[in-house]
């Protein structure tokens, strides 16, 4: 049986009531499917713990996380802790050390969850966002100068790499392959910045020549968002940079029903370094502790973790429950339904049991 090291951080708000939800579901998983088994450790870093040593993390907080197989995160942020603050002190150093250079988003319409787009169906809202999540508009490169004067001026600068944008665009090109998708769709803006995306879509349509076998297409990101919205089922993977992927991830989780069942994955595929699994919602401060937080995007990134860590089967089995269990309409208010976390969390866990010797 293996042993799989996990490095769970809650966070703030509702993080910590998700997390212990996605961790009863792979506890259920391991014991279904067997074959494996979790190590836990648990740190409690937040933004209490910034209001309380003035960092996010401690100094060798890295080096605590780097012997772990995965990071399963809540969610960071909390008022009178500004967000940039809280960012770059926590998420970006564990992103940027450990190498997790993509950021996968499944975008899928689930059934028995309400999409805001009229008469669209499940299988017509389903592809991925692959983002870069190491280097580009969010490079910290810049500064300002003249504060409080009227020539006041801030720079950032934004950096695209050979090695970061041709990375990027391979993966999403491997896994249009692996996944059966036909079409990879590349998010640019190079009619009005104009060397950065030129740039960009040189190595995208480079990438693309090695695969003939997938097609290959490219937007202008203002219309790609209109395209999000009035034909989504063109899309099968969508590549863009580190601001566009972000935008466009959280388009696609609103046209999917909701940002609060969204998941994410932050991967390094090499596995030479720890990835980590995070759901999209934020912590949500003004219903922490009610019980009533959605655990289904947390629930949604355990399942990419097991896939993840070599257990695609058991991956597949956590979202087949989730899936029938929303089909059931056991769900939380947010969506729609009437359930509070533990029944929700309980339901999927109950479904995993059912269905699960089957499965194997």
């Amino acid at each position: 049986m293996k042993e799989l090291r996990l490095a769970l951080v809650p966070g703030d708000g509702i993080g910590t009531e998700t997390v212990a939800a996605g961790k009863k579901v792979l506890e259920t998983a391991a014991e279904v499917h067997g074959g494996f088994r979790f190590r836990y450790e648990e740190f409690d870093w937040s933004c209490e713990y910034y209001a309380k040593h003035g960092r996010m993390m401690p100094e060798n907080g890295l080096d605590l996380l780097r012997e772990h197989d995965a990071i399963y995160l809540g969610a960071v942020g909390y008022p009178g802790v500004p967000d940039h603050v809280s960012l770059w002190g926590l998420l970006i150093p564990i992103r940027r050390t450990f190498q997790q250079y993509i950021n996968l988003r499944p975008i899928h319409l689930l059934a028995g969850v309400r999409t805001p787009l009229a008469n669209r169906r499940p299988e017509e809202i389903d592809f991925y966002v692959v983002r870069e999540n190491n280097e580009g508009e969010y490079s910290s490169m810049g500064g300002r100068l003249y504060e409080g004067q009227i020539n006041e001026m801030a720079i950032q600068n934004t950096v695209f790499t050979r090695i970061g944008v041709e990375r990027v665009v391979r993966y999403a090109f491997e896994l249009a392959r692996k996944k059966g998708r036909k079409r990879v769709s590349s998010a640019t803006k190079s009619n009005g910045i104009n060397i950065t995306f030129p740039y960009w879509d040189e190595v995208f349509w480079a990438v693309a020549n090695e695969y003939p076998d997938i097609e290959a297409d490219q937007f202008h990101i203002d219309a790609l968002v209109a395209r999000f919205v009035t034909d989504p089922h063109h899309f099968d993977v969508v590549v863009g940079s580190n601001l566009f992927g972000d935008i466009l991830s959280d388009l696609g989780a609103a046209i999917a029903g909701s940002i609060g069942i969204a998941p994410s994955a932050n991967l390094n595929p090499e596995k030479k370094y720890p990835s980590m699994f995070e759901p999209v919602h934020g912590s949500a401060p003004d219903i922490a502790g009610k019980g009533i937080a959605n655990p289904m995007g947390q629930i949604w990134c355990g399942a990419m973790m097991l896939e993840h860590l070599g257990f695609p089967a058991s991956g597949e089995l956590v979202m087949e429950a989730m899936k029938s269990v929303f089909a059931e309409g056991i769900c939380t208010a947010d969506i729609g339904g009437k359930a509070n976390t533990a029944e929700v969390t309980d339901a999927i866990c109950a479904k995993i049991r059912e269905i699960g010797p089957r499965a194997r």
